[in-house]
């Protein structure tokens, strides 16, 4: 099964050679590992990359319903989904964004920042509609106290559990593929600072047990940032959609400001009820002040980085759009005025003739 198109070809084991194969590599790897299961002997190990581990059985109105906490077997399975991803990448990298490049003959800057928005605003789409699908089906949008009521959410459901390990897995995933794209040095800490902040809070969400807060942070987060990649993308087709990074302004103060006041509402005040007087590893009870403060003050923070950035972004914005009317304005200055030819009637033997045959009135010639 070959991801894309081989215009030349590299010697074995070369650098080149697993830069253009590695989603053809990583395919045998998932092909083994789901072989697997066909296997008695090697059954029970498979199972370890696909299902989420730690899985427990209560009884409920509703049933017998499956119930998980994390350990370290999960590292297992974030790495199975790890491999999935990078096929899914190149997937959408050869099949929809290489053919789009093609038609648009971007250049070499802005193809690259043309893929890096194609490949994010899927990730951003599906998991915003995950995440929201989630929290429909919890009950957490239609009532906000169940985001800290009955701390620590030490179980978890098959689908939210699921959703932590894909998001870790994706965001695990971008760093090779920073190696895999050929970045450019110039991008790579952009992108590696990004990345991180998303590793960090996600993991912190999932094992401080805060996954009902988190779960709503990271959906208004990617819708916020779907809006600013489809805005990017717009823009790359057809420079006059540059008003869309206005709109996406404006939706993202206000994402801000609702991230704010839930982390607050939660954290600060919801927990802050319920505190506990030291840590519970084995209840995973993380309910004390200090931790409340280093997540609160994590977050600000990083609220506050995003901020900074989107003011940076206007006023670069703005400047480019000043700088781009004085260079029309010079162009319009430095055009010399357009003549108006006059329809003079006939010549005839060197005298005007106007259209009916008639000589003009001769003119008057001024004094000096």
């Amino acid at each position: 099964m070959a991801f894309r198109r081989r215009n030349k070809s590299y010697p074995f084991f070369s650098q080149e050679f697993f830069i253009q194969n590695h989603a053809d590599i990583v395919f045998c790897l998932v092909v083994l590992i789901l072989v697997g299961l066909m296997f008695e002997a090697t059954a029970k190990t498979a199972f370890l990359f696909i299902l989420p581990q730690y899985n427990t059985s209560t009884l409920s109105p509703e049933g017998d319903v499956s119930l998980y906490n994390y350990g370290w077997r999960d590292c297992v399975t974030i790495l199975f989904y790890f491999f999935i991803i990078i096929i899914i990448h190149a997937v959408v990298q050869e099949y929809v964004l290489d053919k789009i490049n093609r038609r648009l003959h971007l250049s070499k800057s802005k193809n690259t920042k043309f893929n890096e928005s194609g490949q994010l605003c899927v990730f951003y789409l599906v998991s915003s509609m995950w995440s929201l699908y989630l929290l429909l089906s919890e009950g957490y949008l239609l009532n906000l106290s169940s985001l800290w009521e009955n701390y620590p959410h030490i179980h978890l459901r098959f689908q939210v559990k699921f959703f932590y390990l894909f998001q870790l897995a994706y965001w695990l995933h971008a760093l090779p593929e920073l190696y895999f794209q050929k970045v450019r040095k110039e991008e790579i800490p952009r992108q590696l600072k990004y990345i991180s902040l998303y590793l960090l809070h996600i993991t912190v969400a999932y094992l401080l047990n805060l996954t009902r807060v988190g779960l709503v942070l990271l959906f208004l987060q990617y819708v916020s940032e779907l809006g600013f990649h489809v805005s990017r993308l717009f823009y790359f087709t057809d420079e006059s959609h540059h008003k869309l990074f206005d709109v996406w302004a404006v939706g993202f103060v206000f994402t801000r400001m609702g991230s704010l006041t839930l982390l607050f509402l939660a954290v600060g005040f919801g927990l802050a009820r319920v505190e506990s007087h030291g840590l519970d590893w084995e209840a995973g009870n993380f309910n004390t002040l200090l931790i409340r403060m280093a997540v609160l003050l994590m977050v600000c923070l990083t609220q506050a980085w995003l901020l900074w950035k989107l003011i940076r972004f206007q006023l670069r914005r703005w400047r480019q759009f000043r700088q781009e009317q004085a260079a029309r304005k010079r162009a319009a200055a430095k055009q010399p005025p357009r003549t108006t030819k006059r329809d003079s009637g006939g010549h005839e033997n060197g005298a005007i003739k106007a259209e009916n045959g008639a000589s003009p009135r001769p003119k008057k010639i001024k004094a000096p």
